[in-house]
C-alpha cells in the first residue's frame, strides 16, 4: 500500500500563487531596507549548539531543534556517566543530548548575526548595517499564526549606541506597512525600565521572572500574571508596585513622568532605580526623535511590553496589525552584550524582525495582495499547428528579449483548452495566429479582460510591448 504523502506539523507548502504573494512581501521589505543603507547577508541553517544555547532563556532553549550527529551518534557512550537518581528517565538528559547533538537549527537570525559579526569583524566596517531574510525553526506547538518553520526578515545595525538607529527602525516599520497598505500599532518599551520594575519592588534578582510573567499579560490577563509572580516568590507588596506601573494611563509624556516619579522613590517601597531612570531618559529621547521625524504610523509606549528574549538591554519594539486578529507581526530591540558572548565586548546593536508568515496571513485575510500577482506571464501564444508554432517562436524570443514574460502553449490542442489554460493562470493576453496572420506577417493579440483585439507587424516589438503594458 502506497504511503500517504504528508509534511511535518507546523510547516507548509507554498504553491506558485503563494510564492508570488510571498515574494511581493519580501521584495517590498527588501526595497525599504536598501533605502536606509542596509545590505544583505546569509548564514547557515544550522549553527553549533554552543552558539545557540543560553541566548533565549530556558523556555527558548527548550524550543531549539537539535540535529543528531551523523553516523551512529549513540555509539561509544558510557551511559553510566549520565545516570541521575530521581529524574523521570534516570538520566541527565540535557547532558546526554549535548553528547549526541552538537548542532541545531537556528532559532532566530539575531544570534547567528552576532556570531557572524565577531567571526568577520576584520572584514566589515562599523557601524555595520545588514538585513537577512531566511527561515528559522522552533519546536513550538503549532497553532493559528504559529509555525515550526517560518521566515524572518531581520534588519540590524551594530557598532553604534545612538538612538538614531532606533528611529530608523521605526521609520522602516512605518514605510513597509504603508507600502503593504496595512494599519499597524507600534509599541515601544525599554528593558532598563523593566529592570527598574524589579529594583523598586525590592526584588532585583527576579527581573527575568517578572519580565517573563509580564510578557504574557495580553494572553493570560493581569490576575494570572500576578499569580505567576507570586509563585516565583514575589511578595504581595512587590506585586502591588508592579500592578501600579502596569495600570498607568495617559499620553506617552504623562506615562514617562509618572514612571519617573515611581523610579525616583515615589512607589510604596520608596526605592530608587538608577537603571530604570536611564531607561526612561532613553524612551523620552526616542519619542522626541519620532515626533521630529513625522512618523505617520501609530506609536505608543507600552510599559507591559517585555519580549522574553534575555539579550535585550535597551529599547524593545512590537508591531501588531490593527484590522486583523493575530499575534505580533514584527518585533525587536537593542542588545549591548550579545557579541561579548563570542569574544567581542562593547559592541552595541539594535534590530527588528518582520514575521513574513504572519504578515502573509494578514495580507491574505485583509485581501491586500495586488491583483496582478496572480500570474507572471503577460501573454500566451497559442499553438495552432507545426507551421504556426515555427512562426510564433521567433516572436516569443523577441518579446522575452524586451523583458516581457511569454508562454508558448506546448501542444497543438483545441482552442478552448488553450483559452482555459490562460484563464486558470490569469494570463491577460492571448495571441492566436493562423494561416491568414502568417501570410500577412502580423501578430493578432486579444486582451482577455476587455475583449479588445489588435494586429501588429510581427517585427514591431515596441508597439506590441506598448499594447501589453
Amino acid at each position: 500500500m502506497a504511503q500517504k504523502p504528508s509534511i511535518p506539523k507546523g510547516t507548509r507548502d507554498f504553491g506558485q500563487q503563494e510564492m508570488a504573494e510571498r515574494n511581493y512581501i519580501f521584495e517590498t521589505i527588501k526595497s525599504v531596507f536598501r533605502t536606509f543603507g542596509y545590505q544583505q547577508i546569509e548564514t547557515p541553517a544550522q549553527e553549533n549548539l554552543s552558539t545557540l544555547l543560553g541566548k533565549y532563556g530556558d523556555e527558548g532553549d527548550k524550543l531549539l531543534f537539535r540535529i543528531l550527529n551523523s553516523g551512529d551518534a549513540f555509539s561509544g557512550i558510557n551511559y553510566d556517566e549520565y545516570k541521575v537518581e530521581g529524574t523521570p528517565d534516570g538520566y541527565n538528559s540535557k547532558a546526554l543530548s549535548l553528547k549526541v547533538c552538537e548542532k541545531g537549527l537556528r532559532y532566530d537570525l539575531t544570534v547567528p548575526f552576532a556570531r557572524y559579526v565577531v567571526q568577520h569583524q576584520n572584514e566589515i566596517s562599523f557601524p555595520f548595517k545588514r538585513f537577512q531574510i531566511q527561515p528559522v525553526w522552533r519546536a513550538d506547538r503549532p497553532q493559528k499564526g504559529r509555525y515550526r518553520e517560518f521566515y524572518q526578515c531581520d534588519v540590524d545595525v551594530i557598532g553604534s549606541k545612538s538612538q538614531v538607529n532606533e528611529l530608523e527602525l521605526v521609520q522602516i516599520v512605518d514605510k513597509v506597512f504603508r507600502l503593504l497598505d496595512v494599519r499597524v500599532l507600534l509599541k515601544i518599551n525599554n528593558r532598563k525600565v523593566l529592570t527598574g520594575f524589579a529594583e523598586i519592588c525590592g526584588f532585583p534578582d527576579k527581573v527575568v521572572d517578572i519580565t517573563v510573567a509580564i510578557d504574557k499579560l495580553d494572553k493570560i490577563g493581569l490576575d494570572n500574571v500576578k499569580a505567576e509572580m507570586k509563585e516565583k516568590g514575589l511578595t504581595d507588596g512587590a506585586i502591588a508596585v508592579i500592578e501600579q506601573i502596569l495600570q498607568l494611563s495617559g499620553t506617552t509624556a504623562e506615562k514617562i513622568a509618572s514612571m519617573r516619579s515611581l523610579m525616583n522613590g515615589g512607589s510604596a517601597s520608596g526605592l530608587v532605580s538608577e537603571t530604570g531612570l536611564k531607561g526612561l531618559d532613553e524612551l523620552e529621547e526616542l519619542f522626541g526623535f519620532i515626533a521630529a521625524a513625522g512618523v505617520a504610523t501609530q506609536v505608543e509606549i507600552d510599559l507591559s511590553l517585555a519580549r522574553g528574549l534575555n539579550y535585550y538591554t535597551g529599547a524593545i519594539f512590537e508591531v501588531k496589525a490593527l484590522d486583523f486578529p493575530i499575534g505580533s507581526i514584527c518585533g525587536g530591540g537593542r542588545y549591548d552584550n550579545l557579541t561579548g558572548i563570542f569574544g567581542l565586548p562593547d559592541m552595541s546593536g539594535v534590530g527588528i524582525s518582520f514575521g513574513a508568515d504572519r504578515i502573509y496571513d494578514v495580507l491574505k485575510g485583509l485581501d491586500k495582495f495586488p491583483k496582478d500577482l496572480r500570474s507572471s506571464t503577460k501573454i500566451l501564444l497559442a499553438n495552432m499547428g507545426q507551421a504556426e508554432l515555427l512562426y510564433v517562436l521567433p516572436i516569443a524570443k523577441s518579446l522575452r528579449d524586451a523583458g516581457i514574460a511569454v508562454e508558448v502553449y506546448p501542444d497543438s490542442s483545441k482552442l478552448k483548452k488553450q483559452f482555459d489554460y490562460a484563464e486558470r493562470k490569469s494570463i491577460p493576453f492571448l495571441s492566436i495566429n493562423g494561416e491568414t496572420e502568417m501570410q500577412a506577417g502580423v501578430v493578432n493579440i486579444k486582451n482577455l479582460a476587455s475583449g479588445e483585439q489588435k494586429s501588429f507587424a510581427k517585427d514591431d516589438i515596441k508597439a506590441i510591448s506598448d499594447f501589453l503594458a
